[in-house]
């Protein structure tokens, strides 16, 4: 028993530690006030990938298109190879539109999920609450609606954001490949849901 309860005390500390802690990080003075996302913030740009997602047991695969209208304004579509839609969203600062979705994916629970999950994606700035630091990489607490998120910076690159709960991982967003301020290949990828988004640049 006296052997149990410290091993029992330390697992109870370790699993109520924070997120920035379980990754290494410690607290630090942040050198910026926002987190920038420059992934789909040019207006002259068609963002084009090619997509595959995986949800409610379902696999649709096809062309994914963001098109940044205006400040704070997005359109995004996600079509068949042959041009079919299968959803259509317009984002306009708060303000979030079904232009058209294929009613296997019209569940409310699906489209509330894809309407947070892409309002991160296009959100460009991201007020930072706290800074945290490990080496050269940074992460930044931020709030993105009503939910916290942390942002990973390496090499002055966002690489990852992340909505976390009870300091565990419940969303990813991963951002690799990055050239000339476009991430060529990125993945959502849902922890407690059965949903996976993966993009590649065409």
């Amino acid at each position: 028993m006296r052997y149990l309860l410290p091993s029992f005390l330390i697992a109870l500390l370790i699993s109520c530690s924070s997120y920035p802690k379980k990754q290494g990080f410690i607290k630090a003075e942040s050198p910026q006030q926002q987190v920038k996302n420059p992934y789909f913030s040019d207006v002259s740009k068609d963002y084009v990938y090619k997509a595959a997602i995986e949800a409610f047991d379902k696999n649709f695969g096809g062309i994914f298109i963001v098109k940044k209208l205006a400040a704070n304004q997005h359109r995004v579509v996600f079509t068949t190879e042959m041009g079919n839609k299968i959803f259509d969203f317009s984002f306009l600062e708060d303000e979030f539109k079904v232009n058209y979705i294929l009613p296997q994916l019209d569940k409310k629970i699906l489209i509330n999920i894809l309407k947070t999950d892409f309002r991160v994606l296009l959100s460009e700035e991201h007020c930072i609450e706290k800074g945290f630091k490990t080496n050269s990489n940074f992460l930044y607490e931020t709030r993105i609606g009503a939910k916290k998120y942390y942002s990973h910076i390496t090499e002055n690159e966002l690489q990852k954001i992340v909505r976390v709960k009870n300091a565990k991982e419940k969303v990813e967003f991963l951002f690799s490949e990055i050239n000339d301020n476009i991430a060529e290949h990125i993945q959502v990828i849902h922890q407690n849901f059965k949903l996976k988004i993966t993009l590649k640049a065409i």
